[in-house]
């Protein structure tokens, strides 16, 4: 028989094949030699009680033959010669999962990508890293992959009405991906193997005869009566398509200048900004599997253990202070677009085996908040129906931020820090720990970067997480800014059922930057679900 079969195991039989065989023979009352073989359909850690277990969930043979786990087989077609032709721009996860799926249809995507494919893009990272100079076009945001690529994979989201998360893991696990992403409560697959992920995505959708261009910034839309035909990049080209799948990311903010420019319906969308914040790997396990403060150490491999995550949220006022894209055994990055902007985010390698854990931890942006800002500074113009708000308004907010965060840190995408105890009792730390951000980080008072309500909110926030996991609030602590980059703070809007802009038939505004989703799972769902109701349309 063929049975599905629950186990709360120890960590340290989580990976004895033999352990759990025995395991699976005792819970439905057969020999352990009739268990043929198993696989693991859920893996999740809780460290909920004094003892760490780990839940599994099984498909196991029982006095049958074991037989080896089942995959979607995809059907990627030739597509060189399609009558039709939809431009994709943009190379993110919404970009590359769109072009895949017009393949699988039957219809050749044309990818403009405006900055360089993942091997060259890291010659610029390793500039930004060591020598403080950004490539506006070619850094952790842009390029092949988008920004997921260099800020490591993780594949958890909440967005299950979104769309097919099994046949995202899937998709990814076809191209390379660990076959752990296909159970893991919160699947990762880290920076180092994203990359030859990535690069399979192209040479398939290339194989198939779709188009991957680089170095192809979009700089307008042609348009005429109110239906898009092509795209013109920033060398002069026009690129005609049946279609155009706008798929840019949070950070394209020449692309919302120019749609702005040429009167095309765009939002501003609330988005979270704050900090990152590191701590000492050890100490965040220490806390997470209850071993005390970090006096007491825990040797997490050596118990089966993978480093400690978290996930922590507190309400102060009515407003949300949460963790975001926590990185276990993580480095913190620059992720700046341009210069003289300070931007930082997380990544973690597959193993997430450096020696410090580092998370964002922000605090939301709504609108009335920037309009508060403009208005004491006497610069919101008012209407009928009172304050009117600049689409761009949000964006500009968060670029404020960033060059506060750059000038406070000395130049050179040295950030500004403060020890975590210090940054909440106002106080500038007169020296700071080891930290993992490359281009280094500097002592500085960070009340003169973030605004008051995101500052005070941290403040509060911290000293709640400080009770909630005993250890976390310390000086061991440093925290960063400033994470900024959270979502996009602009929203290109879109009808509901035919998901195109609502002033231009054939743009569907796609992805993160278009303010429909969060992360890379979420992303590539949603560049799937355009692209199922553009075929409708289009064949």
């Amino acid at each position: 028989m063929v049975k599905d079969i629950t186990l709360r195991v120890l960590p340290s039989e989580a990976n004895d094949e033999s352990a759990i065989k025995q395991m699976i023979a005792q819970s439905v009352g057969q020999p352990k030699e009739s268990v043929t073989g198993f696989h693991i359909l859920k893996h999740s850690i809780d460290a909920r009680s004094k003892t760490i277990w780990v839940n599994l969930g099984l498909k196991a043979f029982i006095g049958e033959p074991f037989h080896p786990r089942e995959h979607i087989l995809f059907e990627y077609k030739q597509v060189a010669t399609s009558k039709h032709k939809v431009i994709i721009v943009g190379a993110g996860p919404a970009g590359l999962f769109a072009a895949l799926h017009l393949i699988e249809q039957g219809i050749q995507p044309i990818i403009l990508e405006r900055g360089k494919d993942v091997r060259a893009r890291r010659r610029d990272l390793a500039a930004l890293n060591k020598e403080g100079e950004v490539d506006p076009e070619s850094n952790y945001c842009f390029g092949e992959g988008g920004a997921g690529t260099y800020s490591d994979g993780k594949l958890y989201t909440r967005s299950t009405k979104r769309g097919n998360i099994h046949r995202i893991t899937e998709i990814l696990y076809h191209f390379g991906a660990p076959e752990s992403v296909l159970y893991e409560a919160h699947p990762h697959i880290g920076t180092n193997k994203l990359p030859q992920i990535i690069t399979a995505m192209r040479k398939q959708i290339e194989d198939c005869g779709g188009q991957f261009l680089f170095g192809k910034k979009v700089t307008d839309l042609i348009i005429n009566k109110n239906e898009i035909s092509a795209v013109k990049t920033a060398d002069g080209d026009v690129i005609n398509g049946d279609a155009v799948i706008l798929a840019t990311g949070h950070s394209a903010r020449d692309i919302f200048e120019m749609l702005h420019r040429n009167n095309i319906l765009i939002e501003a969308k609330p988005f979270a900004m704050g900090v990152r914040i590191e701590h000492p790997q050890q100490l965040i396990d220490n806390c997470q599997y209850r071993i005390g403060n970090s006096a007491t150490s825990i040797d997490v491999a050596n118990k089966g253990l993978p480093p400690a995550s978290y996930s922590l949220v507190h309400q102060v006022n009515n407003r949300g202070v949460f963790s975001f894209c926590m990185c276990p055994g993580g480095i913190i990055a620059p992720a700046a677009t341009n210069p003289g902007e300070l931007v930082v985010n997380g990544w973690s390698p597959s193993k997430r085996n450096n020696p410090f854990a580092n998370s964002g931890m922000v605090v939301q942006v709504e609108l009335e908040d920037v309009i508060k800002s403009q208005q004491a500074k006497g610069a919101v113009p008012k209407g009928d129906d009172g304050p009117k708000l600049d689409p761009l308004s949000l964006m500009h907010f968060q670029s404020m931020v960033e060059k506060a965060a750059f000038a406070a840190g000395g130049g050179k995408f040295v950030a500004p820090a403060q020890r975590m105890v210090d940054f909440v009792n106002n106080r500038t730390s007169t020296s700071l720990p080891e930290c993992s951000y490359l281009p280094g980080i500097s002592s500085a008072d960070i009340r003169t970067v973030l605004p008051s309500f995101v500052h005070h909110a941290l403040q509060e926030g911290f000293k709640a997480f400080g009770k909630k996991m005993r250890g976390y609030f310390t000086n061991e602590a440093v925290v960063v800014a400033t994470e900024s980059r959270t979502s996009s703070p602009v929203r290109i809007p879109r009808d509901a059922d035919t998901l195109q802009h609502p002033q231009i038939h054939n743009l569907y505004p796609c992805g993160e930057g278009a303010g429909y989703a969060g992360g890379i799972v979420s992303a590539a769902m949603d560049g799937e679900r355009v692209v199922d109701v553009l075929v409708k349309k289009l064949i």
